[in-house]
């Protein structure tokens, strides 16, 4: 892994000591994307800072799950075994001599190519450890069961999940862990939360059950998809319900909103899926922000309200919504490689699964590397945000 430079770690024990009550980690959905997350988390377990929520959503609920259900010291082992299993050896293209010097090999092009046959092998074959394609699914004729309406089968990652995460740890551990859901029939978001609920692996699969490529779970006579359906960010979610702590959060992006005009079909779908995973989180910032400034105005005006309002119960309850904490939001997002193609989230190769994680790596590290990030804002600022590819905006 790449070296940069850390500010001293002071530690209590096994964790670094942080201004900071609680610390989160929000995982967006990605598919084969995901990798970037678990290079995240490495490097955060490395720095030793301690985690007490992961909410995400599709890949980031199944790594969220690999995480929270296992002990500290087990938890790269998990996502290492995981992110082995579900990827394949790279596809290689012939090694002529003449080939290898040809601007077409030069200029990346080989690369963009065993992609493209990577992502097309996993289409056809699924992913080991993680879907299989049904023999006839049903295009043209009804299913026996919403359980089957999709083109793949997505039992193998429960057998992996059942594997690989301690359910048991999940339910009774000190880690807060949500993961997002569809409510099929009323279209209505839906949050597995540990603290409110046992944590299954069916729980797991609901929110990683992306249509039509997997079908709805069946959870209590309901049937649930991926959380993506309705906002691949599960950042909103965090703001409503992290209460009145300050918060260290950990943003993991693996889409980006801003991007070209597409010029074929496959690209203008990708687009699509960019701006549908990537803008409700800056909608989600930009609300939040907004909502701490509001919070400090309206604290200072009940500060100037004569002592006898004080006791008034519409002023005591405004003064308890002004009780919210400051926060800084880190964002990590991935940054696809000009070689990756429309069909990324289906590119499961060994290479680029070692590229994603190191990336993830990497971007972590830099923003560990920055001081103010250990910093608590300052109580009218409300909230700082610090993209690690742009720096601060406040």
């Amino acid at each position: 892994m790449n070296s940069v430079n850390l500010p001293e770690i002071v530690t209590k024990g096994a964790s670094r000591v942080i201004p900071f009550e609680r610390v989160a980690l929000v995982l967006q959905g990605g598919g084969a994307l995901g990798a970037y997350q678990a290079g995240v988390y490495q490097a955060i377990h490395e720095a030793k800072i301690e985690i007490d929520w992961i909410c995400g959503t599709s890949i980031g609920g199944i790594n969220g799950a690999l995480i929270a259900g296992n002990r500290p010291e087990r938890r790269i082992e998990r996502l290492r075994d995981f992110w082995e299993t579900v990827t394949k050896a790279p596809v290689r293209l012939p090694n002529f001599s003449w080939f290898a010097d040809t601007p077409w090999a030069e200029n990346g092009d080989a690369r963009l190519w065993t992609n493209k046959i990577s992502a097309f092998t996993t289409m056809i074959n699924g992913a080991p450890g993680f879907f299989s394609p049904r023999p006839f699914p049903p295009i043209n004729s009804p299913a026996d069961g919403p359980e089957l309406a999709s083109y793949y089968d997505i039992t193998p990652l429960q057998d992996t999940l059942n594997r690989l995460v301690d359910f048991t740890l999940i339910n009774v551990g000190s880690m807060r862990f949500t993961a997002l859901a569809t409510n099929v029939r009323t279209g209505a978001p839906a949050a597995f939360d540990n603290h409110e609920r046992s944590i299954t692996s069916a729980q797991i699969l609901a929110s990683a059950s992306l249509p039509p490529s997997f079908a709805p779970m069946p959870i209590d006579g309901e049937y649930y998809w991926d959380g993506g359906v309705v906002s691949n960010s599960p950042m909103q979610f965090v703001i409503d319900n992290r209460g009145w702590h300050t918060a260290l959060v950990f943003q993991v992006d693996l889409w980006d909103a801003n991007g070209e005009p597409p010029l074929d079909i496959p690209s203008a779908n990708l687009r699509a899926m960019e701006i549908h995973g990537a803008s409700r989180l800056n909608v989600s910032l930009d609300q939040y922000k907004k909502m701490q400034k509001f919070r400090n105005a309206l604290r200072r005006f009940l500060e100037q309200l004569p002592e006898q309002c004080q006791t008034d119960p519409e002023v005591q309850f405004l003064s308890e919504q002004t009780r919210a904490k400051v926060a800084t939001i880190v964002q990590l997002k991935y940054q696809s490689d000009k070689f990756e193609t429309a069909s990324r989230m289906f590119e499961f190769s060994r290479r680029a699964m070692e590229d994603r994680w190191q990336a993830g790596y990497d971007d972590t590290r830099l923003a560990l590397a920055e001081p103010r990030v250990f910093e608590l804002p300052d109580g009218n600022e409300g909230a700082r945000i610090f993209d690690v590819h742009h720096g601060w905006s406040i």
